[in-house]
């Protein structure tokens, strides 16, 4: 690999960007200058990653400042060249991007099942621009391929995540052939066990199928010409290891069960064409039933395009066909960013299923028109900006756990959504190691950690400024149980009954500013017992109320309990 074979690439998307030209060759001479000395764990050059992830991201056709951001990607983390000193060299623009793979770089991945859509989601959500996930995804394929060299230890972990977080978000984004690749690489490090075990039971039969493949290739050539029809390519393949794996947990890893073992592919100019020889085929064998998929009259979710039917073809094998045009071909196998993420968006909150849709369904049109007429074009580069997650935000707890908020939340919010005991005790808060106010807004990428004490309770104040219902709902009830109750005190007056009584000594409470809660007559005349609720002030004015009542003529007796 070579700077001039990266600039050849780009150069066969777009002759006539010299000013890109120049971005690029800038970029990889300071890049190469910056990583002078490092090597990688196999003992290249640390340049050479570099250079394959610049030349993938000019092979998917990204602009030149996305290729050369995969030129810069790691100087920020690995090099200790500052932002400002990017932003002085090479524009906001690359240094955006530069820093936006930095901070995916630092995601500390976890298996935690419930915690993997959210950082996928989080990725994309910090990314704010799908061209951070391009330069990502080039530099993870270039890593998966020398992962051999890396610690044992680190392997499995790394594979872990591609297979989890960065393989499903290619998949979204219309890369199948990435995300196909991304897994075989990863597999054998993530499941031992299981690659070496399907890798033994198909080892036997591999060289046969792909001499059966042979086979069918220019005998299917052979029925097009008859009819007329020019394909652009026919080939075949062995279905992808993990892929086969997957699809075996499906059906008990019964081999015996799967039908696509082996497959043709072929691709043609027109639409038209594609129908035409789905007819070809179903003329010479008979389809599986339920096996004859379109995905051009209704494609996938993310955009994936394709005749797909499997038939009982020579020798009576079951064999499957895939027929696309070159473009469908071309977003299939490199992506488009059209194609993504329609997945994670039925899930967002707060929204109608029906426009949301729609939404998603017309900017994905609108940029594969785009992506088709102008690659690279400003109208493009600006679609690629990500505004989905504008109402929600995912932010790091200091250990590298996801947390899912909603937009606007603030350190107490986070303290609540980890646990109620932490939100209660909460006396401040570091936002990227440095301090922030409570009230402070949290941004997508952040990492939060509270401050706690144990003696603290909450403050009514934060209700003013919370986002969260349930962190309203928590300061509410822990507010109200350590606020103190008004105590009260209940007067017992043993008395004569007369007209007038319970006014005389109504009024004495009044005189002394003190409220009556209730007051209630008891007992048969003449001797009654009146109970008066009022507040309690204090024992000594309590003992005062008291002599007082002892003084209005027909009381005979009084007491008081405090409650």
């Amino acid at each position: 690999m070579s700077i001039e074979k990266v600039l050849k690439e780009y150069l066969d998307h777009f002759p006539d960007d010299k000013i890109g030209i120049e971005l690029i060759k800038k970029s990889a001479i300071f890049a190469e200058e910056a990583h002078k000395n490092q090597k990688r764990a196999n003992g290249e050059e640390y340049f050479i990653h570099l250079l394959e992830t610049a030349y993938r991201l000019a092979e998917w056709k990204l602009d030149a400042e996305s290729i050369s951001a995969g030129f810069l990607h790691d100087t920020i983390e690995d090099c200790k060249i500052t932002k400002e000193e990017l932003e002085k060299t090479f524009g906001l623009e690359v240094t955006f991007l530069v820093e936006g793979v930095t901070k995916i770089s630092s995601l500390k991945y976890k298996e935690d099942e419930a915690g993997i859509e959210s950082l996928r989601k989080m990725i994309l959500a910090i990314s704010h621009d799908l061209r951070v996930i391009f330069v990502k995804l080039a530099d993870r394929l270039h890593n998966m391929q020398t992962l051999n060299f890396v610690n044992p230890n680190k392997q499995k972990r790394i594979a872990l995540e591609t297979i989890e977080i960065y393989a499903p978000l290619a998949y979204r984004l219309g890369m199948q052939g990435v995300a196909g690749e991304l897994e075989d690489l990863a597999f054998p490090y993530a499941y031992p066990d299981k690659y070496k075990w399907l890798s033994q039971n198909i080892k036997e039969t591999y060289e046969e199928r792909m001499k059966y493949l042979s086979s069918v290739e220019p005998f299917i050539k052979n029925q097009l010409e008859k009819a007329q029809i020019s394909p652009v390519l026919i080939n075949y393949r062995a279905k992808r290891l993990y892929s086969l794996y997957r699809k075996l947990m499906r059906y008990d890893m019964n081999l015996e069960q799967i039908y696509d073992l082996v497959a043709l592919r072929i691709i043609v100019n027109s639409i038209e064409e594609c129908y035409l020889i789905l007819g070809i085929i179903h003329q010479l064998w008979p389809p599986m039933p339920g096996k004859i998929k379109d995905y051009i009259a209704l494609p996938k979710p993310n955009g994936y395009r394709s005749l797909h039917t499997t038939v009982f073809c020579l020798d009576n094998k079951p064999t499957e066909f895939q027929i696309r045009t070159k473009d469908m071909h071309e977003e299939a196998e490199h992506g488009s960013a059209a194609a993504w993420l329609y997945a994670s968006q039925k899930h967002t909150r707060n929204r109608s299923r029906n426009s949301a849709d729609s939404k998603e369904i017309y900017w994905i049109k609108q940029l594969k028109e785009w992506q088709n007429q102008f690659p690279g074009s400003k109208e493009f580069v600006e679609a690629l900006k990500i505004d989905f997650f504008s109402d929600r935000i995912f932010v790091l707890t200091p250990k590298g756990k996801v947390i899912d908020l909603p937009a606007g939340s603030t350190p107490v919010d986070f303290a609540y959504r980890v646990h109620t005991d932490i939100g209660n005790s909460c006396i401040g808060a570091k936002i990227n190691d440095k301090i922030v106010p409570l009230d402070h807004k949290i941004q997508s990428g952040d990492v939060v950690e509270v401050l706690t004490q144990k003696s603290k309770k909450p403050s009514k104040d934060w209700i003013s400024f919370v986002q969260t219902n349930y962190a309203k709902k928590k300061i509410k009830s822990s507010v109200s149980k350590t606020i103190a109750l008004p105590k009260k005190i209940e007067y017992k007056i043993i008395c004569h009954g007369r007209v007038g009584l319970l006014k005389d000594i109504s009024a004495i409470f009044s005189r002394n500013h003190m409220r009556i809660f209730s007051a209630q007559t008891m007992g048969v005349d003449p001797i009654l017992t009146i109970k008066i609720i009022t507040d309690f002030m204090d024992k000594d004015k309590a003992e005062g109320i008291m002599i007082k009542i002892k003084k209005i003529d027909g009381v005979r007796g009084v007491n008081y309990k405090i409650d």
